[in-house]
């Protein structure tokens, strides 16, 4: 599969308030979406710690890449982190019945805006050399108090002369300097058919994260 996973972890942190849930979140808690996977996954927790803020940048795709509509190219490649934000980090990770699912809260220094793709960019297809993909805007939970947005990236290449094509989806939630990201794709197994991510449940585990941090 190709490394799909380092274009999707880039564009995925961003802000939004509303009332006193939204002033203050305890990114630690994001560990306590670990009770919602079953003994058939295998569950990591990655307590907090400083981010580096390269991590939250634009990914760098190829140079050369033709993007339709051509006005789009900011959404497909991702949200940008203002010049001198800092931040911290917490995660959980579970992988299991095909998929892998990454849940990360997030606080930063500052609010970063939010990658808006606004009503011209709901599907944005991007093509070069042996590159294509399409990032499309696709539904996310509505959570009370939050911004929410929901991303489904794939990517298709040719390494060594084979095709290789890998998907993700990574919803977030969005309030005031605080971000909650889910990313979900499917894991590849030797040998096996490749099982459809689980998107239903990884909106819900941006519920149950969302919900985790604030309490």
């Amino acid at each position: 599969m190709v490394k799909v996973v380092a274009i999707g972890c880039a564009c995925v942190l961003a802000a939004c308030a509303s009332g006193k849930s939204a002033d203050s979140a305890d990114i630690a808690k994001v560990a306590d979406v670990k009770t919602s996977f079953g003994p058939e996954f295998h569950v990591t927790n990655i307590a907090p710690m400083g981010i580096d803020p390269k991590l939250l940048a634009a990914q760098k795709l190829p140079d050369g890449l033709k993007f339709e509509p051509a006005d789009c190219a900011k959404f497909a490649i991702g949200q940008t982190m203002p010049p001198g934000s800092q931040g911290n980090m917490a995660a959980v990770t579970a992988e299991g019945d095909g998929n892998r699912l990454i849940t990360i809260a997030v606080e930063t220094s500052q609010p970063i805006p939010i990658n808006d793709p606004g009503q011209g960019c709901q599907k944005v297809g991007f093509a070069g050399g042996q590159l294509r993909g399409v990032v499309e805007v696709v539904d996310a939970p509505q959570i009370a108090g939050t911004q929410t947005l929901g991303v489904h990236r794939v990517l298709q290449t040719v390494l060594d002369g084979k095709p290789h094509a890998g998907e993700l989806y990574d919803y977030s939630a969005h309030f005031n300097t605080y971000q909650v990201i889910v990313i979900a794709n499917p894991l590849v197994v030797p040998d096996k058919p490749v099982v459809p991510v689980d998107t239903q449940r990884a909106r819900d585990l941006l519920v149950r994260a969302v919900t985790a941090v604030r309490s």
